[in-house]
């Protein structure tokens, strides 16, 4: 059976589709910056929209809005945009686009794409500089001896891009907008049934470790050897230096009760690195804790560390065997009685830490060893399970993902049309 998208490809460009360097589609600018930029942010009613990256939510098609402003006589010195312009981010994390909802001025962090609708429908364009070969074209011009350099508009202008007849790009839209719809819906149902296994084990996790003056409680430093942190590079050494081999673990890298290295930790060299254990101390069987930011993430340490150690932050307690298990202290510390008792002593400002000195202070229920086995063979069992299903959701919510992504990538290679040599 023939689609509809096939039916207009064989009438209207049964030959192929004409192939033009982006910039003879569409009008590309970098954008400008009124310096100093804090002598032209207002508050005043007239001002005009002035859009950073972090006005963009990870994900979001369309800019809405803006958390600052400049004056009139700023947006002069800036670049103008208006609603249905295209703006590109061209540094960093570059090449991702973004709709405009809103008229305003970007600063030259930003490249704007404007005058396209002679050849472009605005969803078709949003695709196609999605879609995964003009994503990547974005980042081999703009890498040059392997690292990467700003986006600037002659690269962007420079993409050889299909221009299909309209009637096609808008099929193409209508079937990707189809497509997305599904895979969002989906993507919620299993978002939704990853949530509530997670709420399952957290009831139940709970449940098992509440308990009243049945058990003894004690503080927390009674019931450890001792309580440390990791080393600040300050004036002590630098992070990810051409000799560094060693990794440097954040709260970041706490994942699932267990330490999780990745191509985005940071590493140190082998000084740093006993720098970091004179202060640290790690050994088998202590339970990482981050007391600074997202306070309250854990790990236990089951391997010996030998190329790796951990920021300033995040605590390690070093737990004495015989009182309680490392296991039992950290699912411990994961209950919402005891995350309210540790949080309340939070202090500082924009990031917030629990003092070292009331963690040592913190109450907490050490019934006997074998209590707290019996205890932790069911809840790790019980873990298992729920990660097991977490694993599994995330990867069917990517997989989805993927096939839009496979599914987008396919409609938009089309056969180039040759060009006649008397053209």
């Amino acid at each position: 059976m023939v689609s509809r998208l096939e039916e207009l490809i064989a009438e209207l460009c049964p030959d192929g589709v004409d192939y033009k360097p982006f910039g003879k589609s569409a009008t590309i600018l970098r954008g400008a910056s009124p310096r100093p930029i804090k002598n032209f942010i207002t508050t005043d009613d007239d001002g005009v929209n002035w859009i950073k990256i972090g006005d963009v939510a990870v994900g979001s098609k369309y800019v809405t809005h803006t958390r600052e402003k400049i004056t009139v006589e700023g947006s002069e010195k800036s670049r103008s945009v208006k609603k249905g312009d295209f703006i590109l981010s061209n540094s960093m994390s570059f090449g991702r686009p973004y709709i405009l909802a809103i008229n305003g001025c970007i600063h030259d962090g930003w490249l704007a794409i404007s005058d396209y609708k002679d050849s472009y429908i605005t969803d078709f364009l949003y695709h196609l500089l999605n879609s995964t070969s003009v994503q990547q074209e974005m980042v081999k011009r703009a890498s040059f001896g392997g690292a990467v350099q700003n986006l600037n508009a002659d690269i962007v202008k420079a993409l050889v891009l299909p221009v299909p007849p309209m009637p096609v790009q808008e099929e193409i839209v209508h079937i990707l907008d189809n497509f997305t719809e599904l895979t969002a819906e989906l993507t919620a149902e299993l978002t939704a049934e990853l949530t509530a296994r997670k709420q399952q084990y957290e009831y139940y996790r709970d449940s098992m470790l509440t308990f009243g003056d049945d058990v003894e409680w004690n503080s927390l430093e009674n019931s450890i050897i001792s309580l440390t942190t990791g080393l600040n590079p300050r004036q002590f050494f630098s992070l990810n230096t051409d000799d560094a081999e060693n990794y440097y673990v954040t709260i970041r890298e706490l994942q699932n009760n267990t330490v999780v290295f990745s191509e985005k930790t940071d590493r140190i060299n082998d000084r740093a690195l006993k720098l970091c254990n004179n202060r640290s101390n790690l050994d088998i069987g202590d339970v990482l804790f981050s007391g600074t930011g997202t306070i309250g993430e854990t790990a236990v340490i089951e391997d010996k560390p030998t190329n790796w150690n951990i920021k300033e932050g995040v605590y390690s307690i070093k737990p004495k065997q015989n009182k309680i298990i490392p296991r039992f202290l950290m699912h411990l510390l994961k209950t919402e009685q005891i995350r309210k008792a540790y949080l309340s002593k939070a202090a500082g400002g924009t990031v917030k830490s629990v003092p070292m000195k009331e963690m040592r202070k913190l109450q907490i229920p050490v019934p006997s060893i074998l209590e707290q086995k019996r205890i932790v063979e069911k809840l790790d069992r019980f873990d298992k399970l729920c990660n097991d299903i977490s694993e599994g959701l995330p990867a069917e919510i990517k997989a989805r993902q993927q096939q839009y992504e496979y599914y987008r990538d396919k409609l938009l290679t089309f056969k180039e049309k040759e060009v006649s040599v008397n053209e």
